[in-house]
């Protein structure tokens, strides 16, 4: 089975574990200090935030801005359910945003239609690792003193006119769940250039602690959202390797481009002039007189691992009745994430389009 994705992981990074066991120091060590560092570096910002997962970065974002009842944060509506979940979690309410359909990122013509004088932040998302069309998310939100949170957690290594994605915004948020371009397991990171915004969410984390006084004080109730040693050790030494990791990634997605050209049925991801992706998934739509879930089976039956792109939050039981998204619904119903990741040779790409070119020939009527 080629599978849709298998981390990259070696000796560098058990050894690395090892010596944290050795040292004695399992939390909020030199080792997540130093990871940190090294996610700052290249997100091109001065501070950085290690914290557990990155759903954890997305609610503390959410908690450090003020959010809460009675406010609202405009998430695009196809994503994974966890960006709006930190919003309904604080009280206050998510307000569902349509997607461009051959980006699959917030349509930035549908914002200003979903502005209130309640809305306290835009989350804009990279898909899949590709960047947002942001410049114009950034202006309009500059002209109505609204932050934008960037969910990068797909996005480490991309760029945007040139900037990394996660430092664009007020606040950005990383993800190192398996499925990303590096991983710790679980694990995340919050970046910003607002000194005053980090220290909050560093006391955010840790209980609401801040190194006053000789023992410290309690400025705010905050949370236990640290990440261990073992975890940030993991992480330093994936960073040495996030230049490969998204040059291989991106030899890949180029090949598997141009075998699955003109693949009838099947409209293909784009990269936009202008955007750097790292190509963390590699996502087709089929037309809609497929069946996507037959198409998928099939797939799987030929040895190729394949799923759904993400979800349709508007979709979901928790929240139903919220704004109508068709784009996002189709994306929903039609999309199909393809293997792509640094272990697969050319020969895997070659038989993930050849199998994926077989089985639409066969059910993409």
């Amino acid at each position: 089975m080629i599978r849709l994705a298998d981390p990259v992981l070696g000796p560098e990074e058990l050894q690395a574990v090892a010596d944290v066991l050795a040292s004695g120091q399992l939390v909020q060590g030199a080792r997540v200090r130093d990871f940190e560092e090294r996610v700052a570096a290249v997100v091109g910002t001065p501070h950085a935030i290690a914290v557990s997962s990155g759903t954890a970065a997305l609610h503390l974002a959410i908690l450090a801005l003020g959010i809460g009842p009675g406010d609202e944060v405009i998430v695009p509506d196809f994503t994974w359910p966890g960006c709006a979940n930190v919003v309904e979690v604080t009280g206050a309410r998510t307000v569902l945003a349509d997607i461009d359909p051959h980006t699959y990122n917030l349509a930035p013509a549908t914002l200003a239609g979903l502005i209130t004088p309640r809305t306290k932040a835009i989350m804009a998302v990279h898909l899949f690792g590709l960047p947002a069309d942001l410049a114009p998310i950034l202006e309009l939100a500059d002209q109505r003193g609204i932050p934008v949170i960037e969910d990068a957690a797909c996005a480490l290594g991309a760029t945007s006119q040139g900037r990394p994605c996660g430092g664009l915004g007020r606040v950005g948020c990383f993800s190192f769940h398996p499925r990303k371009i590096l991983t710790t397991g679980e694990g995340g990171m919050l970046t910003t250039h607002d000194e005053a915004l980090a220290v909050r969410l560093r006391a955010l984390r840790n209980h609401g602690l801040v190194a006053e006084g000789k023992y410290g004080r309690f400025n705010c109730a905050g949370l236990n959202l640290r990440l261990t040693e073992f975890q940030a050790a993991i992480g330093s030494v994936q960073m040495t390797r996030l230049p490969a990791l998204v040059a291989r990634r991106r030899e890949l997605a180029a090949l598997l481009l141009a075998q699955l050209a003109g693949c009838p049925g099947v409209q293909l991801p784009v990269e936009p002039p202008g955007v750097v992706t790292n190509w963390q998934a590699f996502v087709v739509t089929l037309a809609d007189t497929c069946d996507r879930d037959a198409v998928r089976e099939a797939l799987r039956a030929g040895g190729v691992e394949a799923t759904l792109g993400t979800h349709a939050i508007s979709a979901q039981p928790a929240y139903a009745g919220r704004e109508h998204c068709p784009n996002s619904l189709r994306a929903y119903r039609q999309s199909l994430a393809l293997p792509l990741h640094p272990r697969m040779t050319e020969a895997d790409v070659t038989t993930v389009a050849a199998t994926l070119r077989e089985v639409m020939g066969k059910l993409g009527r």
